[in-house]
């Protein structure tokens, strides 16, 4: 069985920069919909922007965006989709996250 993975999207920039999201399920939908999984208050998100989907074979997390009006870029790349792993930036809106794990059993670095 396979040790619990304790991944985080965290705010790298703007009022709510520091701010954890848990990437507890398999997928999370980040956009201005009150009901994603990640709602950001941006008139640049699209209601659902992009979805992050666990694959556990690799560990990695593959990233597709929903035809968004604005797209998403991740590591400062305009991507449709593509695997975001720890230490890669996410762009979403005016949003920019940094993707973070931590291993079992030791504390979150620099998290906030």
């Amino acid at each position: 069985m396979a040790e619990a993975r304790l991944a985080y999207l965290v705010v790298r920039n703007g009022q709510f920069e520091g701010t954890r999201y848990p990437l507890v399920g398999e997928e999370t939908l980040i956009g201005r919909n009150p009901t994603t999984d990640i709602t950001l208050l941006d008139e640049n998100v699209s209601r659902e922007h992009a979805i992050l989907a666990y694959d556990e074979a690799t560990g990695a997390y593959g990233f597709e965006d929903l035809q968004s009006t604005n797209g998403s870029r991740i590591n400062g790349k305009r991507v449709r989709s593509g695997e975001l792993n720890p230490g890669d930036f996410l762009e979403v809106g005016q949003t920019q996250f940094e993707l973070i794990l931590e291993e079992p059993g030791k504390p979150l670095e620099n998290a906030g």
